[in-house]
């Protein structure tokens, strides 16, 4: 493109300065545009290990099964949320569970018992390790 703007500078169509200015922005543009390139190819599969800052884990206690619709939603949001079913009835808590068994499927993610009526669900970000057993009445 250099030899085209000297031409038409040659010819009178094009005054010097405007062919000076074109040159360094075509030049700046292609200097920026490689880098980014590169990155992107050489980025490959590294995950920055500060991709969130700060986690909150969402407790909800529903009174009723409308409520679910607003855990999940949480959910969606990939929050972890701890679920306590002890103010609904056991045919209402059946029926949150069940829908929040279907949504955490959906996401990915996962829902265990951490207690007697108590779920921990999370989205696929948020990883569970170990197990607690459930104590059962015990007579010495």
């Amino acid at each position: 493109m250099g030899v085209m703007n000297k031409f038409m500078n040659f010819l009178g169509l094009q005054e010097e300065e405007e062919v000076v200015e074109r040159e360094r922005i075509s030049e700046s543009q292609e200097e920026y545009e490689t880098p980014l390139a590169d990155t992107r190819k050489n980025k490959g599969n590294i995950v920055s290990i500060h991709s969130q800052k700060n986690v909150r884990v969402v407790l909800h206690e529903p009174r009723s099964y409308d409520e679910t619709q607003e855990i999940a939603d949480h959910l969606r949001s990939r929050r972890p949320v701890v679920v306590n079913l002890h103010r609904v009835r056991p045919d209402h808590a059946t029926r949150i569970v069940d829908f929040l068994s279907g949504t955490v499927y959906a996401l990915n993610g996962s829902i265990s018992k951490i207690g007697p009526n108590i779920f921990l669900c999370t989205p696929d970000t948020v990883e569970i390790h170990g197990s607690i057993s459930e104590i059962m009445n015990q007579e010495s």
